[in-house]
Order: C-alpha cells, then structure tokens, then sequence
C-alpha cells in the first residue's frame, strides 16, 4: 500500500507508529502538522514522490472514539494485552502523467481504508517498553471522479517500542508483511488491454504479497507545545505476486519524513486511559 499521509486531511501519517498510553493526556487536542515526505509513486515504481505538507489536526482520546495522529478508530474492546477496534486511514493520490511507465493510464486516486484491526502486547521487556503484534484487514476505496471499491489489504505488524515520557520521547521498529487481493494488486499492476503498448503489455494481477516493510519512527518534545518526528522506512519486493507486471520496476523501496506538530490548545480533562 501507499505510505498513509492523510486522515480525513487532516493528519500527517508516519507522525509516530508506537502508541502512547492515555491515562493523564488530555482527551482532546489540536494544532498544526507540518513535514515533507518522500516515498516511491507505488511500490515497486522507480518514480518517486515527494511533498511537503502543512495541516491541522484533531487528537481525541475518548473511551470508544479515538482520533489520534496516524488513525481514526472506534474501539471495541480492550484489556491490558489486548485491543480490538475498527480503523480508518487514508493515502494521497498519484498522478499517471508523472509516472512515466504509467502515461496514459488512469490517476491513482486518494484510498480509503477501514476495517477491524486486533492488538495484542506480547512482551513487556522493560519499564516503558513493550512487543506489540497488530493484525489489520482493511477495505480500499478510491476516490476520484467518484468513489469505487479497490479490493482488501492485509497487513501483520510486529513492533516494538520504548518510550520515556518523563524525557519526552519515543523510538519504535517495526516490519510487517503486505498483502493484497487480487483486484487491489491489480489496481497498482494491472494493465486493462485498452492501455497496452508494445513496452506496456496488458497484464491481469493475482492476489498475493506485496511487499516487506522495515521501519524506524522517533518523536522528540521540544517544548510542551512542539514535537518533532521522523521516519525511515526500506521495503523488499522479493516473492512479490506480480513481478511479472510491465509496471513492477525494481526489488526494493524506501520512504523518508521529518517534521513538527504544534499543538495550539487542549483540554483540561484528561483521558481516562
């Protein structure tokens, strides 16, 4: 999948992948993202995209309902080691005429992403760390010139993350597998017989992996008020399900982002966890 960017526009993805505990936050805030981000167009493209944003964002961390910066989701269930909930997330779009092996073919348009997600804490292995494995399937929509579906994706993560808030920061690695149905794999490597060319021959996606993720995220408390992030992310392509599509360009990838967040109010009641 694309590397998420925004949330109903008006979140920064890859802010942080390690979630905090909420107990003592306050149960809203909002402010000012701002970053630049660089990633390849699809995975597997040569071409890359680059952008540099700057959004507002809205942090809710109600007991159900939560709108956090890299996701909206409504919880279900939760225990100590466990959680289950019902995520959103969202991509931006990508432009055919920017693409050259893709000149010709339809935009990738913004996806949309919803389905239920399961948490699991497998290990705590120090005060303030821990192992977490996350199990999300998710529906792709597309928007552009209306709204269809895309196919579902399938991505197992294992994290694990540290954090010292008394410092203000965290570190979290992760890798996870992502997979996709045939239609969603044929979004981005399908070739309809009505855009093939004698260097682009019509190619029909099967379902399958798509790539292997390894990531790094930090954030750092400048002030109260100020937090500066980055990520780094290298993604292999190898056992891929559709190496032989004209539009599979090269075995690996990697994605990069640095910015800031600048909280402007918050409330005074607190989260309750």
């Amino acid at each position: 999948m694309k590397t998420s960017i925004l949330i109903g526009a008006c979140f920064l993805a890859a802010t942080l992948t390690a979630q905090a505990q909420d107990r003592g936050l306050p149960l809203w805030e909002i402010g000012a993202v701002g970053g630049v981000v660089s990633m390849p167009a699809y995975p597997a493209s040569t071409e890359r995209s680059s952008r540099a944003l700057i959004l507002p964002f809205l942090i809710y961390r109600g007991e159900i309902l939560r709108a956090e910066r890299s996701s909206i989701s409504a919880r279900v269930l939760r225990s100590d080691n466990y959680e289950f909930d019902i995520g959103f997330a969202a991509s931006l779009p990508a432009n055919s005429s920017d693409i050259a092996v893709r000149r010709g073919m339809p935009d990738l348009g913004t996806l949309i992403e919803f389905g239920p997600r399961l948490k699991m804490t497998l290990a705590r292995l120090a005060p303030g760390s821990r192992v977490r494995l996350e199990l999300p399937v998710r529906a792709v929509l597309e928007l552009n010139d209306g709204v269809r579906a895309q196919g579902v994706s399938f991505e197992p993560e294992l994290v694990y993350e540290i954090r010292d808030f008394s410092a203000g920061w965290s570190l979290s690695a992760n890798g996870s597998l992502v997979w996709g149905d045939r239609r969603l794999n044929n979004y981005f490597y399908g070739v309809a017989p009505q855009f093939a060319t004698t260097e682009r021959p019509a190619y029909e996606a099967q379902a399958g992996l798509i790539s292997t993720r390894f990531g790094l995220s930090t954030f750092k408390d400048i002030t109260p008020d100020v937090r500066v992030y980055g990520f780094v992310r290298y993604e292999r392509y190898d056992g891929a399900a559709n190496r032989d599509s004209p539009l599979f360009l090269q075995s690996s990838g990697s994605s990069a982002g640095i910015g800031l967040t600048w909280t402007l109010g918050r409330s005074e009641r607190r989260a309750a966890d």
